[in-house]
This record gives C-alpha cells, structure tokens and sequence, in this order.
C-alpha cells in the first residue's frame, strides 16, 4: 500500500448484487495509476470470482461486509449499524474523497467530501414499473435518501433520465452532473455467432421485465437463454421448449454467452442506464430494448424498441433480426459502434476529475483552518 500513497485516497461503497459491482471494480482497475480505494462491499458476502476480481487489483484495499441495502426489507436498524462503523472506517483511514453509491450514507458526518451516486432508486422503480406512488412503509427510505443526497458534495447519475427522476422526486439542490456507465472493452468480444437471444437481470425485478420474454418465447423462432438470480420466481416454470434458464453467471461466462449470440433483449420498464445493454452492444449482438426514456437517451437509432407490454411485437422484432440476416447485421454493428462512446476510459477521466477537484477543495479548507 506504501506505493500508492501519492495517490488519491478514495473511500468507497459498492454493492455485490447487480451492476454496482461491475462498474466499481472496473472504475478501480482504470484508475490504478491515480487513484487508491478503499472498497466497501455491502449487500452480500462475495461470491468467489468476484473475490478474485477484487483481489487481482493491487489499487484496491477490501472491506468485506453483508451490510443491508436501502431498498431490501426492514434495513434500517442494520444500515444504522452500517453508518456507525463507516463513520469510524473514514475517520481511520482519512481518505480525500468518499465515493458512495448509496443514498444514504451521504448524510454521515465525513471529514472528506462526498459524492452520491444515484444507480437507481425505489421511488422512480415504483412509479415507472408500477405506476404509482410506493405505499406508506416506504417514507422512512424517502427521507433517509432526500438527507443523503441534500448532504453531498455532488451528486451524479448515470443518465439524463435517472437525473431528472432524483430531481423531481426529491428535489434534489445539490450540484449534479451526469457521468454515463462504461464497460471494459477488453472483456468483451464477438464470435461465431448463433441465431440465439439473451436475456438478463434479477429475474424477480418486475423492471427487468423478464416476464414479458418467457411470454414472447413460444413465438420465437429461436433458442432463448435466461440468466441472473431466480429466487422463487414462477414466471421461469414454464414448458417452453426454447427457453434455457443459465442461472446467475460470472462476468466470465457472461461474455462468453454474449459473443456466441446474435441478439440481446432486455425489454425493461425501468433502467437507468443498463450495463448490460452495453455489454452485449460490445459483444457484438443486436439490441431489442423496451422503449422507455433512459435506453433511448442512451442508444437512439441504434436499437429496436418494444411496448414493455406487448409480447407478440417483442416476438415479432426478434424474427425479423432472426429471419432477415443483414438486418441483423445492421444492427448488432450500429450498436457496436455507438458502444464505443461509453468508453471505460471517458467515464474514469471524468470520475478522476471530480476527484481532483474535490481534493483541492479538501486541501483549501485543511489551508484555511490551519
């Protein structure tokens, strides 16, 4: 660690239950000549490749907890715990920056200043995918969140449209800017590919939309592959003969199923940037999204998109790709050439930036006091 003490010190949260945990191990590995973190796991113990992902970066010092998330159920009194022990955990280590991608830790009494980061969030879930407000249980999370984004330094959202979703639902004052999700070019590739479609996601998050596949799917004239966690879902109990359930994949096997097939669907109701969708755009497969705001600010004209309720036009775009071989080819290119814009390298520069910045302001402060 002695060698990374010219570095900036960066305290982070991340979480081992969905694309956090991506995005925070190759934001660490991009910025291994600038920047040590501290890295805070929480949701889940790790499973073992994400400890070998972990363990490969020397840049990275790990904090392993189960530590609750905000949206799960009844966090609080843990998350109370939480916040107790990252209070101590900052004041130990003295980091220049705190970067956290969870709500609430925003509002804890950090020395260095604090940025949030809005992956996602319970009310504008709520809203998009259930049309509606959440019920009463959920005030305690709305406060909890309003206090940690009011208490930031800054707070950043992967799109335009998650951005405007925190603005409105909290009235969000603190400085914001957008920083788009990037994925690593060197994991993923195009191979032989087969007239197949993927899909996946928590397979219980209505927002994924899973659902709406596994009913396409006797309509598809092709073979189907499902992966991400399952719980106890019903939907995936089912006789069609051309859906293969994969279970939850490692970022490995991920890429390896991505570069043998030919389309990707994700029909979500709700999806503030989809990394996933990324993955599989540089992965070299056409893209068949739900038409919802955030995946059109983020792929324009380089998608098909579908009514996130309408089973037969999903069935209906897959064949046409499956069918219409260099409309197929179109596309997957199309995708593949925008994905080139989410570069991991733009998003770190833009994170190493905020973090400079924030460190000045550190340094300013330490010089004014003194």
């Amino acid at each position: 660690m002695a060698k990374f003490r010219s570095h900036i010190q960066v305290l982070m949260t991340t979480d081992t239950v969905g694309g956090v945990w991506s995005y925070s191990i190759d934001l660490c590995k991009s910025l291994k000549d600038h920047a040590f973190f501290h890295l805070i796991t929480t949701g889940a113990r790790m499973k073992d490749w994400q400890r070998k992902e972990a363990e490969q970066l020397e840049n990275v010092e790990v904090f392993e907890t189960d530590y609750m998330l905000e949206w799960m159920d009844n966090p609080w009194s843990n998350i109370d715990e939480s916040c107790d022990w990252l209070e101590r955990l900052e004041a130990s280590i003295k980091p220049d920056v705190v970067h956290l991608n969870a709500f609430c830790y925003g509002s804890l009494n950090f020395k260095a200043p604090s940025i949030v980061v809005g992956h996602s969030d319970v009310y504008s879930w709520w809203k998009e995918v259930l049309k509606e407000d959440p019920p009463k249980e959920y005030q305690e999370y709305y406060w909890r969140v309003k206090k940690g984004l009011d208490a930031a330094d800054i707070v950043i959202a992967p799109s335009q449209t998650m951005l405007n979703y925190l603005r409105k639902i909290y009235n969000v004052q603190t400085p914001t800017k957008v920083i788009y999700n990037a994925a690593d070019e060197a994991k993923f590739y195009p191979s032989s590919k087969k007239p197949s479609v993927f899909s996946m996601g928590r397979i219980w998050d209505a927002a994924k939309n899973i659902q709406l596949v596994v009913n396409a799917a006797p309509q598809i004239n092709a073979p189907v592959l499902l992966a991400g966690e399952q719980k106890n879902n019903a939907a995936l109990q089912t006789n069609t003969e051309n859906i293969m359930y994969l279970g939850s994949l490692s970022s490995e096997e991920i890429a390896e199923h991505l570069s043998t097939t030919a389309i990707y669907c994700l029909p979500a109701k709700y999806e503030p940037f989809g990394l996933s969708v990324l993955e599989a755009a540089l992965s070299g497969c056409a893209l068949v999204l739900g038409n919802i705001d955030s995946l059109k600010e983020i792929w324009g004209n380089n998608a098909k998109y579908v009514d996130t309720e309408d089973s037969k036009a999903l069935a209906d775009n897959i064949n046409e790709l499956i069918q219409n071989k260099d409309l197929l080819n179109e596309y997957a290119k199309k995708a593949f050439v925008h994905a080139q814009a989410f570069s991991l390298n733009t998003m770190a520069q833009n994170y190493l930036q905020l973090y400079q910045q924030l460190q000045q302001k550190t340094l300013k402060n330490k010089t004014a006091v003194a």
